[in-house]
């Protein structure tokens, strides 16, 4: 079966999405991680639908990118991503979004904490092929044609029987794309990451598929695109690890200096210290460094300075030690 990537008008060019990540990736971090580097697309943290339609400035909150042609000032779309499991309240937030300027809806299957799961949303509904396509299709009803409807899903609940059913259920409503995060809910973030199994589901559908997990470099991406068949990936804590990763991926770049990756954490404080919630600043930069670790060893040891510090000045002054 055929699998042209629609990210790229050339098969076998890579593609690159920066991954959603609640609490992690927001709309400052979009805009310093996609001036880094090559990016295709970005997906919202998850918009959670119960029984409700959003109001516009709910959205604008999750996407400030609404308010500028629904990109990134580097030029990158950023589409809205919901959660739920009612496909008509799904599908009426859906066209909020996108008469508010999301360039095609994103929808998650993925997310596997618990608190969301218990309330029926995410990755639990990987038990349920029937639910993903009422409300893929109902979603891809709801929104113009020529809008994209892509899917995020791992590659299971307890385990990986449903998985193929699941991507044939996806692309029979409709979706335009699959991203797979090749480890099931119960296996969390622990590795390996299960590329192969990938590879397994591209042989049936003929759904643009998108690989994810454990691509923390260049040497990671391809593997990962030769083990799972993939063209295009999605990065995310990667790209927390080293901020000019894809890059690294795209253009065979340098590693950032830690000197220039301390920066961009002053740079990113910047961003967001006059915003409303500049009140959660001291632990996203604390919780930005449990990432940084992995990349730098200088992380860990400038996180001991900061990590008993609350004011964020004090945490400042201390980053800006290391220019």
């Amino acid at each position: 079966m055929t699998n042209t990537s629609l990210l790229s008008e050339q098969s076998g060019a890579m593609k690159i999405i920066l991954a959603p990540m609640e609490g992690v990736v927001d709309h400052a971090m979009r805009e310093l991680l996609t001036a880094l580097g090559p990016y295709d697309l970005c997906i919202t943290e998850f918009v959670r639908v119960v029984d409700q339609v959003y109001k516009p400035p709910y959205f604008h909150r999750i996407s400030p990118e609404l308010r500028q042609g629904g990109t990134t000032r580097a030029g990158v779309p950023v589409r809205v991503q919901l959660l739920g499991q009612h496909p008509d309240w799904m599908a009426e937030n859906a066209v909020v979004a996108t008469d508010l300027g999301s360039p095609g809806i994103d929808i998650n299957f993925g997310c596997p904490a618990k608190t969301v799961n218990r309330n029926k949303g995410g990755a639990v509904l990987l038990q349920e092929p029937e639910t993903l396509y009422k409300i893929v299709s109902r979603i891809r009803a709801a929104v113009p044609d020529h809008l994209p409807v892509s899917v995020k899903m791992r590659l299971g609940y307890e385990n990986t029987d449903l998985a193929t059913d699941c991507a044939r259920a996806i692309e029979d409503g409709g979706a335009s794309l699959l991203t797979i995060h090749a480890r099931t809910k119960v296996d969390g973030y622990r590795p390996p990451a299960h590329w192969h199994l990938i590879k397994d589901i591209r042989q049936q559908v003929s759904l643009p598929l998108v690989a994810n997990g454990d691509i923390w470099s260049r040497a990671d991406a391809e593997k990962c695109r030769i083990v799972s068949g993939c063209d295009d990936l999605m990065i995310g804590r990667g790209a927390l690890c080293l901020p000019n990763l894809s890059a690294v991926i795209q253009d065979d770049a340098a590693p950032m200096a830690w000197e220039k990756t301390c920066a961009l954490l002053l740079d990113y404080a910047v961003f967001v210290r006059d915003d409303k919630q500049r009140g959660y600043l001291p632990s996203r930069l604390k919780q930005w460094f449990r990432y940084l670790k992995r990349q730098y060893p200088e992380a860990e040891i400038l996180f001991e300075k900061i990590k008993r510090l609350r004011e964020l000045d004090q945490i400042l002054a201390v980053i800006k030690q290391e220019l």
